[in-house]
């Protein structure tokens, strides 16, 4: 590629494919030897889907404290699915507890420190 490189126009689309595999070229040398890494993002991608998804409806809020309230039950239901719990569950779980819950420990009722109190299968369609 660095051979052909000088042989073709610089903005060529040709010279950019090649700019841009040598740019990376260590993390694709680390692709090649290791079978457990994934060429692309989309487990990522994948994973944030359901923000993407609501994107619009975010500017129906109201507020700052209403999009940080969201941010927050974005968390918990990414933290749950991390814990490999239903975040229904969890939030069935959590909900029951709560009132009776002293304010000081409330780190207890966190995804991971009840993953186990918590039925943790996520449904599918998850």
């Amino acid at each position: 590629m660095i051979e052909k490189l000088s042989q073709v126009d610089r903005k060529s689309e040709l010279a950019e494919a090649f700019n841009y595999s040598l740019n990376r070229w260590e993390s694709l040398c680390r692709y090649t030897q290791d079978g457990r890494l994934s060429i692309d993002n989309n487990i990522a991608e994948r994973s944030v889907r359901g923000v993407g998804v609501g994107r619009k409806n975010y500017l129906f809020f109201g507020s700052d404290s209403g999009g940080e309230r969201a941010a927050i039950i974005y968390s918990l239901i990414e933290s749950c699915k991390l814990n490999h719990i239903d975040p229904q569950r969890y939030l069935h779980y959590v909900l029951e507890r709560i009132a009776d819950h002293p304010v000081n420990r409330i780190e207890e009722l966190l995804p991971w420190n009840v993953a186990a109190s918590v039925q943790t299968v996520i449904p599918e369609a998850a």
